[in-house]
């Protein structure tokens, strides 16, 4: 069986491209919610990672969020600057940092424990429907070559 190449190009045939566009318009619903805590998406989901388990090594992080420690490594910086984390050597590996939450990182967390009710409001999609494509979503990463 042939494949028709100029099918292959066409936009609307693009696994990539609804997906790029699904998440623009999702992490764009968070901004109203995050500005009031001068918080960006980035270091909101960075924050999930530390609420969810505190104490935990820049490269767990880094895996977590499927980001390399060069896009965390500003964010922590800032973090750090704004009070909110502190970072140390690891006494276990000297190659280690170990990230732990403030009292004022962990009070961020009660500011922030509406926000995904409310960006749930303004997607209009079942709950099942959402799930779903939530595990779909992790199947894909999960078998994508990388």
């Amino acid at each position: 069986m042939d494949i028709d190449r100029t099918e292959l190009l066409k936009l609307d045939n693009q696994l990539c491209f609804p997906i790029y566009a699904a998440s623009r318009v999702i992490t764009s619903l968070y901004t109203p919610y995050l500005k009031p805590l001068g918080l960006t998406y980035t270091q909101y989901i960075f924050f999930l990672v530390l609420w969810e388990k505190d104490g935990i090594t820049v490269g767990e992080i880094c895996k977590r969020l499927m980001l390399d420690s060069g896009t965390l490594s500003p964010i922590i910086k800032k973090l750090r600057q704004q009070g909110y984390i502190e970072k140390q050597q690891s006494s276990s590996d000297e190659r280690s940092f170990i990230v732990t939450l403030t009292d004022k990182g962990r009070e961020l967390r009660k500011q922030a424990e509406n926000i995904p009710l409310q960006v749930g409001r303004c997607v209009d999609l079942a709950p099942e429907k959402a799930e779903q494509l939530r595990e779909l979503l992790y199947e894909l990463l999960n078998n994508t070559n990388r």
